[in-house]
């Protein structure tokens, strides 16, 4: 069956480093464009980045400033989320999510915390 599973997640202080991974399978993988989400309590979830899956491009939520990004391996099913210079308002739980622009058809992953807390 389909599973996204994320990892990486915790507790890190103002302006540290964290790395998400999200392992994909039941899938075909490499023709999925892969997302970064992320819902901070009492918000809707908002995109913080995607990766296309032809072109591999990429695009990133504007308020980021170009701290965080997103790589994909096709070898081994998995999308990664870097993130540097941490802030408070990074506090989320972030998601893993594959969409095929093809069909529409998209899968989520579970999500993993991040708290970002001195």
């Amino acid at each position: 069956q389909v599973q996204l599973v994320e990892s990486g997640g915790g507790l890190v202080q103002p302006g540290g480093s964290l790395r998400l991974s999200c392992t994909a399978s039941g899938f075909t993988f490499s023709v999925y464009d892969m997302s970064w989400y992320r819902q901070a309590p009492g918000k809707e979830r908002e995109l913080v980045a995607r990766i296309i899956s032809t072109s591999g491009s990429t695009n990133y939520a504007d308020s980021l400033g170009g701290r965080f990004t997103i790589s994909r391996d096709n070898a081994k099913n998995t999308v990664s989320l870097h993130m540097d210079n941490l802030k408070p308002e990074d506090t989320a739980i972030y998601y893993c999510k594959a969409e095929w622009r093809v069909t529409n058809k998209n899968y989520w992953g579970q999500g993993t915390q991040i708290t970002v807390s001195s």
